[in-house]
């Protein structure tokens, strides 16, 4: 898939296998997501931090542009830099999002916060374990869930006009089953690309990040769907 190849090396390390490289892939990917729930807390407990980032309009659009341009620089340049400043951009990723999601703490309760992050926890493991240990071909599944991603982030836009509640939960739906086929295509692509190209290029941070977007995701329709305002 041409979202992981670019910088790779034409052969594995027989130092390392594809196990071994998703192992990593998922530490590096459990730290992001640490980094982003400690952030995101520590802000919703500080009204000053709060009335900064949440309250401040121009800052809070100003992080979601930033998340989005570091997403796109990191993919740019994470294949040729070295490994620390690949993890420096990953973490200051992390970082901004969790930023940006300490508005969670403003319209969930701590609770359901918790209780929908272990729900995606355990989503998340299950379907990333039958990605990386199927015999099935997950390509045509992996297709139509990026194809479906697209419907969504339409429909999402629209709706913002629209303030449709029918709307709403359709995407709501849809986005929890497209990023749930999409955890499970990643990480079979991901170790298929593991197992033919080594480590090289920074490939477990980039796969760290393509995980972690899966997730918090996930999370995100997720905590709409089951998530307890205050």
């Amino acid at each position: 898939m041409e979202r992981y190849q670019a910088g790779v090396r034409p052969f594995a390390e027989p130092a390392e296998s594809a196990n071994d490289i998703l192992w990593t892939t998922y530490r590096w990917m459990s730290l992001g997501l640490a980094l982003t729930g400690l952030v995101a807390w520590a802000v919703s407990s500080s009204p000053a931090a709060l009335e900064l980032v949440v309250q401040n309009r121009l800052v809070f659009y100003g992080l979601i542009f930033g998340q989005l341009g570091l997403v796109l620089a990191f993919s740019a340049v994470a294949p040729r830099v070295s490994s620390l400043a690949a993890a420096a951009m990953f973490f200051a990723y992390a970082a901004l999002t969790g930023l940006t999601f300490s508005v969670l703490f403003l319209v969930y309760t701590s609770s359901s916060i918790a209780l929908t992050f272990f729900v995606t926890s355990g989503t998340f493991a299950g379907l990333s374990i039958f990605g990386a240990t199927t015999k099935r071909d997950l390509s045509a599944i992996g297709r139509f869930a990026l194809f479906a991603l697209i419907g969504l982030i339409i429909a999402s836009v629209a709706n913002i006009f629209l303030a449709s509640s029918l709307l709403q939960w359709i995407t709501t739906f849809a986005g929890i089953v497209i990023f749930a086929a999409l955890t499970a295509y990643d990480t079979q692509k991901l170790k298929e690309l593991y197992a033919s190209a080594g480590a090289g290029g920074n490939l477990a941070l980039r796969g760290a990040l393509v995980l972690y977007l899966d997730f918090i995701n996930m999370f995100v329709f997720l905590l709409q769907l089951f998530g307890r305002r205050k």
